[in-house]
């Protein structure tokens, strides 16, 4: 059975990440980088995706390659530490939660990126 999270539209999701970093002083630029890094999706594969309407599930089943560092991605996000999320989608719709959160908080690119 498909989670609540998975079946968001990403096209949904996203407007609501770019608000909130832009609130805390962030650009869709920088949105974007985070996004691609976790990802694989270069600028355009992004956009399409954004255009597609798709949900999560299918946003992650389509991500060229899910960053080899996401696994250092931990802390908690609604409540829940992301190194203990069982569900692969899940977790990973929770790093992606995480490394928006840590950009709004401030945090330097180049830190969330963990490299």
């Amino acid at each position: 059975m498909k989670s609540k999270i998975s079946s968001y539209a990403f096209s949904t999701i996203y407007p609501l990440y770019l608000q909130k970093v832009e609130k805390k002083g962030r650009t869709k630029d920088e949105l974007d980088q985070v996004i691609c890094w976790l990802t694989g999706y270069d600028e355009q594969g992004l956009q399409k995706q954004r255009d597609k309407g798709i949900d999560l599930e299918v946003f992650f089943a389509e991500a060229p390659q899910i960053n080899a560092n996401a696994g250092k991605i931990t802390g908690v996000i609604c409540g829940v530490r992301v190194e203990e999320i069982d569900d692969p989608l899940t977790r990973q719709i929770r790093w992606m939660d995480k490394l928006v959160d840590e950009l709004a908080k401030g945090k330097a690119v180049e830190k969330i990126f963990r490299s």
